[in-house]
Protein backbone atom coordinates (compact mmCIF):
# COMPACT_ATOMS: atom_id res chain seq x y z
CA UNK A 1 0.00 0.00 0.00
CA UNK A 2 1.13 3.91 -0.53
CA UNK A 3 2.65 5.17 2.35
CA UNK A 4 2.52 9.51 2.90
CA UNK A 5 4.84 11.02 5.87
CA UNK A 6 3.31 13.58 6.64
CA UNK A 7 3.02 16.94 9.24
CA UNK A 8 -0.83 17.25 9.88
CA UNK A 9 -1.39 20.70 8.46
CA UNK A 10 1.15 20.70 5.83
CA UNK A 11 -0.49 22.05 2.45
CA UNK A 12 1.60 20.17 0.54
CA UNK A 13 0.78 16.93 1.94
CA UNK A 14 -2.78 17.87 1.53
CA UNK A 15 -2.46 18.75 -2.32
CA UNK A 16 -0.99 14.90 -2.44
CA UNK A 17 -3.62 12.76 -0.06
CA UNK A 18 -6.12 14.84 -2.22
CA UNK A 19 -5.21 13.57 -5.13
CA UNK A 20 -4.88 9.85 -3.96
CA UNK A 21 -8.96 10.51 -2.62
CA UNK A 22 -10.15 11.88 -5.88
CA UNK A 23 -9.06 8.65 -7.57
CA UNK A 24 -10.05 6.06 -4.74
CA UNK A 25 -6.92 4.98 -3.63
CA UNK A 26 -6.09 3.20 -0.67
CA UNK A 27 -3.14 4.77 1.45
CA UNK A 28 -1.20 4.70 5.12
CA UNK A 29 -0.25 8.10 6.68
CA UNK A 30 2.09 8.42 9.29
CA UNK A 31 2.80 12.10 11.16
CA UNK A 32 6.02 13.36 12.35
CA UNK A 33 7.00 16.20 13.88
CA UNK A 34 9.31 18.57 11.96
CA UNK A 35 10.50 19.89 15.49
CA UNK A 36 12.06 16.36 16.18
CA UNK A 37 12.28 14.55 12.26
CA UNK A 38 13.26 11.27 12.53
CA UNK A 39 16.82 10.17 11.38
CA UNK A 40 14.40 6.78 9.65
CA UNK A 41 12.77 10.53 7.75
CA UNK A 42 15.99 11.99 6.76
CA UNK A 43 17.25 9.02 5.22
CA UNK A 44 14.67 8.86 2.99
CA UNK A 45 13.32 12.74 1.96
CA UNK A 46 16.76 14.34 0.78
CA UNK A 47 15.15 18.08 1.30
CA UNK A 48 14.20 17.10 4.82
CA UNK A 49 10.39 17.98 3.71
CA UNK A 50 7.46 16.53 3.65
CA UNK A 51 5.45 14.85 1.98
CA UNK A 52 7.08 11.43 1.51
CA UNK A 53 5.31 9.55 -0.62
CA UNK A 54 6.41 5.07 -0.44
CA UNK A 55 5.14 4.04 -3.58
CA UNK A 56 4.09 0.03 -2.99
CA UNK A 57 7.12 -1.15 -4.51
CA UNK A 58 9.13 0.44 -1.64
CA UNK A 59 10.68 3.46 -3.61
CA UNK A 60 10.15 7.01 -1.80
CA UNK A 61 9.50 9.91 -3.62
CA UNK A 62 9.09 13.80 -2.74
CA UNK A 63 8.59 16.86 -3.53
CA UNK A 64 4.69 17.54 -3.92
CA UNK A 65 4.75 18.52 -7.87
CA UNK A 66 6.92 15.13 -8.72
CA UNK A 67 5.00 13.16 -6.55
CA UNK A 68 1.65 14.27 -8.04
CA UNK A 69 3.05 13.92 -11.61
CA UNK A 70 3.55 9.99 -10.52
CA UNK A 71 0.22 9.64 -9.27
CA UNK A 72 -1.40 10.97 -12.68
CA UNK A 73 1.73 8.75 -14.71
CA UNK A 74 0.88 5.83 -12.95
CA UNK A 75 -2.80 5.62 -11.74
CA UNK A 76 -4.53 7.71 -14.49
CA UNK A 77 -5.37 11.23 -14.79
CA UNK A 78 -8.62 13.17 -13.30
CA UNK A 79 -9.20 14.08 -16.41
CA UNK A 80 -8.98 12.49 -20.40
CA UNK A 81 -8.29 13.88 -23.69
CA UNK A 82 -6.42 16.40 -22.12
CA UNK A 83 -4.02 18.31 -24.86
CA UNK A 84 -0.12 18.80 -24.22
CA UNK A 85 -0.70 22.84 -24.25
CA UNK A 86 -3.80 22.41 -21.86
CA UNK A 87 -2.03 20.24 -19.36
CA UNK A 88 1.04 22.62 -19.74
CA UNK A 89 -1.72 25.44 -18.64
CA UNK A 90 -2.72 23.03 -16.02
CA UNK A 91 0.55 22.67 -14.60
CA UNK A 92 1.25 26.29 -14.92
CA UNK A 93 -1.92 27.15 -13.05
CA UNK A 94 -0.97 24.48 -10.33
CA UNK A 95 2.18 26.14 -9.99
CA UNK A 96 0.55 28.81 -9.09
CA UNK A 97 -1.37 27.54 -6.44
CA UNK A 98 1.13 25.48 -4.67
CA UNK A 99 3.61 28.22 -4.67
CA UNK A 100 1.20 30.49 -2.82
CA UNK A 101 1.16 27.80 -0.11
CA UNK A 102 3.99 29.23 2.38
CA UNK A 103 1.98 33.07 1.62
CA UNK A 104 -0.56 32.09 3.08
CA UNK A 105 0.69 30.49 5.79
CA UNK A 106 2.67 33.25 6.52
CA UNK A 107 -0.37 35.37 6.09
CA UNK A 108 -1.79 33.36 8.93
CA UNK A 109 1.24 33.59 11.35
CA UNK A 110 1.22 37.20 11.25
CA UNK A 111 1.80 38.93 14.78
CA UNK A 112 0.07 42.28 13.80
CA UNK A 113 -1.76 44.34 11.45
CA UNK A 114 -0.01 45.43 9.69
CA UNK A 115 1.83 42.60 8.55
CA UNK A 116 -1.14 40.73 8.13
CA UNK A 117 -2.65 43.07 5.15
CA UNK A 118 0.59 43.10 3.85
CA UNK A 119 0.82 39.89 3.16
CA UNK A 120 -2.88 39.67 2.54
CA UNK A 121 -2.66 41.78 -0.18
CA UNK A 122 0.35 39.33 -2.13
CA UNK A 123 -2.01 36.40 -1.29
CA UNK A 124 -4.88 38.02 -3.03
CA UNK A 125 -3.39 38.44 -6.63
CA UNK A 126 -3.10 34.87 -6.65
CA UNK A 127 -6.84 34.66 -6.08
CA UNK A 128 -7.47 37.76 -8.31
CA UNK A 129 -5.68 36.08 -10.74
CA UNK A 130 -8.01 32.95 -10.46
CA UNK A 131 -10.81 35.17 -10.75
CA UNK A 132 -10.27 36.57 -14.10
CA UNK A 133 -9.87 32.98 -15.77
CA UNK A 134 -12.75 31.07 -13.91
CA UNK A 135 -15.81 31.18 -16.04
CA UNK A 136 -18.03 31.48 -13.52
CA UNK A 137 -20.45 29.08 -15.53
CA UNK A 138 -19.28 25.60 -14.26
CA UNK A 139 -18.10 23.85 -10.92
CA UNK A 140 -14.68 23.40 -11.07
CA UNK A 141 -11.89 25.53 -12.61
CA UNK A 142 -12.27 24.76 -16.31
CA UNK A 143 -15.43 22.92 -16.12
CA UNK A 144 -17.56 20.11 -14.05
CA UNK A 145 -14.64 17.72 -13.99
CA UNK A 146 -12.22 17.95 -11.37
CA UNK A 147 -8.92 18.31 -12.86
CA UNK A 148 -5.13 18.65 -11.04
CA UNK A 149 -5.89 22.90 -10.97
CA UNK A 150 -8.11 22.08 -8.76
CA UNK A 151 -6.82 19.54 -6.77
CA UNK A 152 -3.60 22.04 -6.07
CA UNK A 153 -5.52 25.06 -4.90
CA UNK A 154 -7.78 22.72 -2.75
CA UNK A 155 -5.47 23.61 0.27
CA UNK A 156 -5.26 27.16 -0.50
CA UNK A 157 -9.51 27.18 -0.86
CA UNK A 158 -9.97 24.85 2.18
CA UNK A 159 -7.65 26.91 4.93
CA UNK A 160 -9.97 30.10 3.49
CA UNK A 161 -12.92 28.60 4.35
CA UNK A 162 -11.79 27.77 7.72
CA UNK A 163 -10.70 31.02 8.34
CA UNK A 164 -14.38 32.78 7.28
CA UNK A 165 -15.75 30.06 9.73
CA UNK A 166 -13.32 31.15 12.51
CA UNK A 167 -13.04 34.95 12.32
CA UNK A 168 -15.76 36.09 9.75
CA UNK A 169 -12.44 37.10 7.79
CA UNK A 170 -13.16 36.41 4.07
CA UNK A 171 -10.03 35.99 1.98
CA UNK A 172 -12.18 35.79 -1.04
CA UNK A 173 -14.24 39.14 -0.33
CA UNK A 174 -15.41 40.28 -3.62
CA UNK A 175 -14.21 37.36 -5.41
CA UNK A 176 -17.68 35.93 -6.42
CA UNK A 177 -16.49 33.32 -9.13
CA UNK A 178 -13.48 32.15 -7.05
CA UNK A 179 -16.20 31.85 -3.61
CA UNK A 180 -18.43 29.69 -6.09
CA UNK A 181 -15.10 27.39 -7.08
CA UNK A 182 -14.35 27.21 -3.63
CA UNK A 183 -18.06 26.27 -2.75
CA UNK A 184 -17.88 23.19 -5.18
CA UNK A 185 -14.41 21.80 -4.17
CA UNK A 186 -15.71 22.12 -0.66
CA UNK A 187 -19.16 20.28 -2.05
CA UNK A 188 -16.82 17.13 -3.30
CA UNK A 189 -15.76 16.66 0.72
CA UNK A 190 -12.36 16.41 -0.56
CA UNK A 191 -11.31 18.71 1.96
CA UNK A 192 -12.37 16.56 5.00
CA UNK A 193 -11.24 13.31 4.02
CA UNK A 194 -7.51 14.55 2.94
CA UNK A 195 -6.10 15.47 6.51
CA UNK A 196 -6.58 14.39 10.23
CA UNK A 197 -9.78 13.96 11.84
CA UNK A 198 -8.07 17.05 14.38
CA UNK A 199 -7.07 18.92 11.55
CA UNK A 200 -9.27 21.76 12.21
CA UNK A 201 -8.64 21.78 15.79
CA UNK A 202 -4.87 21.44 15.28
CA UNK A 203 -5.05 24.35 12.76
CA UNK A 204 -6.75 26.85 14.58
CA UNK A 205 -4.08 26.09 17.54
CA UNK A 206 -1.52 26.93 15.01
CA UNK A 207 -2.38 29.67 13.16
CA UNK A 208 -5.37 31.56 15.14
CA UNK A 209 -4.02 31.26 18.71
CA UNK A 210 -1.17 33.93 19.10
CA UNK A 211 -1.55 35.46 16.20
CA UNK A 212 -3.34 38.60 14.93
CA UNK A 213 -6.14 37.14 12.66
CA UNK A 214 -7.34 35.18 15.58
CA UNK A 215 -7.20 38.21 17.65
CA UNK A 216 -7.52 41.00 15.54
CA UNK A 217 -11.69 42.22 16.29
CA UNK A 218 -11.19 44.36 13.34
CA UNK A 219 -10.74 42.61 10.62
CA UNK A 220 -13.78 40.92 10.89
CA UNK A 221 -16.67 42.52 8.35
CA UNK A 222 -19.00 44.44 9.17
CA UNK A 223 -21.57 42.95 6.86
CA UNK A 224 -20.85 39.63 8.57
CA UNK A 225 -23.88 38.63 10.30
CA UNK A 226 -22.96 34.73 11.19
CA UNK A 227 -23.40 33.95 15.25
CA UNK A 228 -21.42 30.93 14.64
CA UNK A 229 -18.55 32.55 13.50
CA UNK A 230 -18.80 36.05 14.82
CA UNK A 231 -18.17 35.58 18.70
Amino acid sequence: MIKIVSFTICPFVQRVTAALEARNLPYEIEYISLKDKPQWFLDISPNGQVPVMVTESGVSLFESDAIIEYIEDEYGPLEHDVTNEQRALDRAWSYLGAKSYLPQCGMMSSKDKTTLLEREEKLRQAFQKVESQLSGQSTYFKSDVLSNVDIAWLPLLHRAAIIEAETCHDLLRDLPKAKAWQAGILDTGLAEKSVASDFVEKFKGFYLKGTYLGEGKDLTPSSCQSSSCCG
